[in-house]
């Protein structure tokens, strides 16, 4: 006999503190020089293989790039088939075991990455994403752990719900997984991001062939060592990275594609949408698409906000991890009568940023991520230099001696629809806009026009008629909105995030949403006691 069983109730994961002469701090330093002193060897993962191609590429240190922490195997269409063999070999094994079992290799995971994975998994993305670990805590370990617990909650509700069943037939829902692989895509800017993309599919009973961001490669590494501890079988997922090109094409080429879960660019996005539409006669299945993708994230002032209130959410919204966070403040619009309170405060707490080695706990910035975004990060703050409508405010400058390094750069402009106002930078560069208080309305309707995203953004006002129009003005152009708080650091089981516009396809990742992606419903009637005569009663 078996019991209907109680999922654990999930709780956010309490982040820690770090403070100096903390039990915790200590722990982080001490495998911060562990990891620091060598080089790891990092496979790819297919089946119940660790596979070791002799074709790699360096993961360096962001903050020290002549400093090589691994070395990543490389793999490429041929890796990318055995891996969909293997998903495939695990599938039925994998669909077939008791949502209970599969739910309890993902709680498992939590704890050992809350406990004693915790230090490791920080270090990890400390080192290779050049996080502070203030930035590494809230998502490496504590989002990540919130997405495996919630998740299991938010799939047994969605098992919950089930269909009335009239006198003498029962009716019920089967959530069965997809008939095929998910291909999962993921950032370099979150190890919680790259630890849910392939996990919330597996949850559901699918398998998964997953391809980290090359700059991500350490922490998903650990990721992957953390997963197989904690019970996950070999062949749910797979982890395969090489050219995005090559492994790309390789898995939507194939015709047990079952879904993209994608995390990353916009152009990247929509490439992988225009070949699955290019390949759709050939699948199994439609595939489910699932897509986060980039962000122009707005702060809108009115003139009652809070000035020392606003000033904060400028700075921890648009600097913290360096502007590479898809939510990150980009874009601010300041009434005029604010701006004179404003600017001197902002100005100020820019230029007293520290930023440097994200082992010294003093920095709150570290460098972004590598050579191809400084450079187009660093060609942002040059055109803000050059154009005659843009005055930079505060930082401006650059150096890639020792690493990658951008400071944090505010810029004002006279034109609202400059590109530093339009376009994506994933940077630490913040442009703002003076408006005239009088005319609010052509304001708003810059916020909503201005960008083709619709990610996150917040709005700033202590006059609350003001907070329900401009949140109602502004109700298209953002998944996640915020009121008087910055528009970065979506909790989950309290924000569900995602955005619309070309931010994305709105699944809200740490959601049901999301997780009914992932899942194909089958409606089963079964009648008691059927008829046996064609014929009804108004034909007598």
């Amino acid at each position: 006999m078996s019991g209907i069983s109680r999922i654990p109730e999930p709780r956010n994961e309490l982040a820690k503190g770090y403070t100096a002469g903390s039990p915790e701090r200590a722990e982080v330093v001490r495998v911060l020089d562990d990891l620091a002193g060598k080089v790891a060897d990092v496979p790819l993962y297919i089946g119940h293989e660790r596979v070791f191609t002799g074709q790699t590429a360096d993961v360096t240190m962001p903050h020290a790039h002549r400093h090589v922490l691994a070395t990543a195997h490389q793999g490429g269409a041929a890796e990318v088939e055995k891996a969909i063999a293997a998903a495939e070999a695990a599938r039925p094994a994998w669909a077939a075991m008791d949502f209970d079992a599969r739910a309890a290799i993902l709680l498992k995971a939590a704890d050992m990455l809350t406990g004693p994975w915790r230090a490791t998994m920080n270090a990890a993305t400390m080192l290779g994403q050049s996080k502070t670990v203030h930035q590494a805590e809230i998502e490496a370990a504590c989002e990540l752990a919130d997405f495996w617990r919630f998740n299991v909650a938010f799939a047994r509700q969605i098992m919950e719900d089930q269909p009335i069943s009239p006198d003498g037939q029962w009716n019920r829902v089967q959530y069965r997984p997809l008939d095929g692989f998910v291909f999962a895509v993921s950032p370099f800017n979150f190890t919680a991001i790259a630890g849910n993309l392939p996990t919330a599919p597996a949850l559901m009973g699918n398998t998964v062939v997953w391809k980290p961001a090359p700059t991500q490669m350490l922490s998903a590494h650990y990721l992957m060592e953390l997963l197989l501890q904690a019970g996950l079988p070999p062949g749910v997922v797979n982890l395969v990275q090489g050219p995005p090109q090559e492994i790309g094409a390789a898995a939507l080429a194939s015709p047990m594609l079952a879904g993209l879960h994608f995390t990353g660019s916009t152009g990247t996005f929509q490439h992988l949408w225009r070949e699955i539409g290019t390949n759709i006669h050939g699948y199994r299945q439609y595939p489910r698409i699932v897509g986060e993708t980039g962000g122009k994230d707005f702060i809108f002032a009115h003139p009652s906000a809070d000035v020392s209130a606003l000033a904060c959410a400028i700075v921890r919204g648009g600097y913290e991890y360096q502007g590479q966070k898809c939510s990150a403040a980009s874009r601010i619009y300041v009434p005029r009568s604010l701006w004179p309170k404003l600017k001197d405060d902002v100005v100020a707490q820019i230029e007293s940023i520290k930023m440097g080695d994200v082992r010294n706990f003093e920095n709150f910035m570290g460098a972004v991520i590598d050579e191809r975004a400084f450079e187009k990060i660093t060609g942002y703050v040059k055109l803000a230099h050059a154009s005659g409508d843009c005055e930079v405010l505060a930082g401006g400058t650059f150096d890639r001696e020792v690493g990658w390094f951008v400071r944090p750069t505010l810029v004002e402009t006279t034109d609202p629809k400059h590109r530093l106002m339009a376009e994506e930078i994933f940077g630490p560069v913040v442009t703002l806009y003076v408006y005239d208080d009088a005319r609010e309305e052509d304001a708003l309707t810059l916020c909503d026009t201005t960008a083709p995203y619709a990610l996150t953004g917040a709005v700033f006002a202590q006059d609350r008629y003001a907070v329900e129009r401009i949140a109602h003005r502004l109700q298209g152009t953002a998944g996640n909105f915020y009121i008087n708080d910055k528009p970065t650091g979506a909790v989950v089981g309290q924000q569900p995030f995602g955005g619309g516009r070309a931010s994305g396809t709105n699944d809200k990742a740490g959601s049901m949403a999301n997780l009914l992606r992932w899942t194909s419903a089958r409606a089963i009637k079964e009648t008691f006691v059927p008829p046996t005569q064609y014929r009804y009663p108004y034909q007598g």
